[in-house]
């Protein structure tokens, strides 16, 4: 059989350029293809790279849906039903809302298709495909085989350097589908070796971990960070705030060759952290934490989200003075967003706050709900204004990192990335994408810092920052991988 698997187009926020849609693969996409028999022939496209081939007749088309690219999802499914192919949804968004799902494709995989793929496909031969399949127990990570990277025209995205560790989070916050109840709860993490087999098929000595949560199971992770160190690797996670409590970790990461972590501290406002079941972070304890991981020579790219209950048209400038003040490299923001099945959407569901219904708005860029404390056009302007004064020449200026080493990498993302994104992504068009991001690469993290020295592991004091100029509200005038 010919199994076609789609990745339908994303929405791109405002401030992104095509270095977003262009990040890297559809890891799930590459790992279904992974599970399917090598007597089945599998074919590939990300429709965010090109064009979508409608003139294919498969036997079965596979879509990964997420909430922004549903609707797109629903278009291309609708064009392959007509020509009597069979069409499945699986990803996040059939998962956490499979009743909206369901009439728009001929079978759903509801959670994770490790358990119940080989089934769906054994039915799709006998002619008696099933509208759902969902497994009853998680999988099994340590058969997961590792995603099929020969599919790909890697050219053309900018890293394809990526892969998961684990599976989960330990945490259930409210806006995260990890608050939706099918999916698997707690973190799972692959055997080390695994893990280790996926780094050594990638073939390179840079590599991301793009899981929710490195640091899931701090044991765990210790095995795996002391597996990591003599291979000589720069290397790139995203973990919880509570990392600051885990300093043992920390210092084994930075040998190990971590260079920056992602961390969700969300927001700079306690009370908005217990309104989202947000218990593992600390406001109290960030500037320690962000002093902590300065002082091993790591960059952050913190992610912050705008429009919790208790945030007021005051919040946008106090976070950045804050993410100023700590000289926190690269920030990514986000409008908060009730995505469909979790329970920050019912909750708003329930009190009559939900104001958009358009699914491709939900891109975190868009307040599809009313706030508690200022107006969805005022949430909108201050999180445009806070994305525009974080990444202006004065506070790219008064946020260089402390540590020498890092401050290459740091410039390119801050201008490379966000500032001139759209004149380098031509340039990604024309020479490659992946060919900039190694030579960007090659001049940030030369092999010699990998195998070479670290600062101090003594926490350094950020120096303080004067208040920026503009730190009043001049949103109201005018209406992001571990780096």
């Amino acid at each position: 059989m010919h199994l076609h698997l789609i990745a339908p187009r994303m929405s791109r926020r405002p401030m992104d350029s095509d270095w977003k849609t262009r990040m890297s693969p559809p890891l799930a996409l590459l790992t279904v293809a992974a599970l399917t028999p090598p007597e089945h022939r599998v074919t590939l496209h990300d429709e965010n790279i090109e064009r979508p081939r409608l003139d294919l007749r498969p036997d079965l088309v596979g879509l990964t849906v997420k909430a922004d690219t549903f609707a797109r999802a629903c278009e291309l499914a609708a064009h392959w039903r007509r020509l009597g192919v069979p069409v499945v949804f699986g990803g996040i968004h059939p998962t956490a809302c499979p009743d909206e799902c369901a009439p728009f494709a001929d079978a759903l995989v509801i959670g994770e298709a490790e358990p119940v793929w080989s089934a769906l496909l054994a039915d799709l031969a006998a002619g008696r495909l099933q509208p759902r399949y969902q497994a009853a127990a998680p999988a099994d990570l340590a058969a997961v085989p590792p995603p099929r990277w020969d599919l790909l025209n890697g050219g053309k995205y900018l890293f394809t350097n990526t892969l998961t560790m684990s599976r989960g989070c330990p945490w259930q916050c409210d806006f995260c589908y990890s608050s939706s109840p099918n999916l698997p709860r707690g973190h799972r993490m692959k055997p080390v070796a695994h893990i280790l087999d996926e780094i050594r098929a990638l073939g390179t000595d840079h590599v991301m971990f793009i899981d929710d949560n490195f640091i899931g199971s701090p044991g765990r992770a210790r095995e795996l960070v002391a597996a990591l160190a003599p291979l000589g690797l720069t290397w790139h996670a995203a973990v919880s705030a509570d990392i600051g409590e885990r300093l043992e970790l920390l210092d084994a990461m930075a040998a190990a060759g971590c260079q920056s972590l992602f961390i969700g501290f969300e927001t700079v406002n306690q009370a908005n952290l217990r309104g989202c079941r947000k218990a593992q972070n600390r406001v109290a304890a960030y500037d320690a934490t962000l002093r902590e991981i300065h002082a091993r020579g790591l960059m952050v790219n913190a992610s912050l989200v705008f429009g919790f209950d208790e945030d007021g048209p005051e919040v946008f400038a106090e976070t950045v003075d804050w993410l100023e003040r700590n000289r926190v490299a690269t920030m990514t923001a986000h409008i908060l967003t009730p995505y469909p099945g979790t329970r920050l959407h019912q909750r708003l569901l329930a009190a009559g706050r939900i104001v958009e219904r358009d699914l491709r708005r939900y891109n975190t860029a868009y307040a599809v709900f009313q706030p508690a404390r200022m107006s969805a056009a005022e949430l909108e302007a201050g999180y445009r204004w806070a994305y525009r004064r974080f990444y202006a020449w004065r506070s790219i200026w008064r946020r260089q990192p402390l540590a020498a080493a890092q401050r290459v990498a740091f410039w390119e993302f801050n201008l490379l990335y966000r500032k001139f994104g759209k004149l380098t992504c031509w340039a990604g068009r024309l020479f490659g994408m992946r060919t900039l991001a190694r030579l960007a690469r090659a001049v940030a993290y030369p092999r010699a810092l990998v195998a070479g020295t670290r600062p101090s592991r003594a926490p350094q004091a950020c120096p303080e920052v004067p208040p920026h100029p503009a730190s009043s509200h001049p949103w109201k005038a005018t209406h992001e991988p571990a780096v």
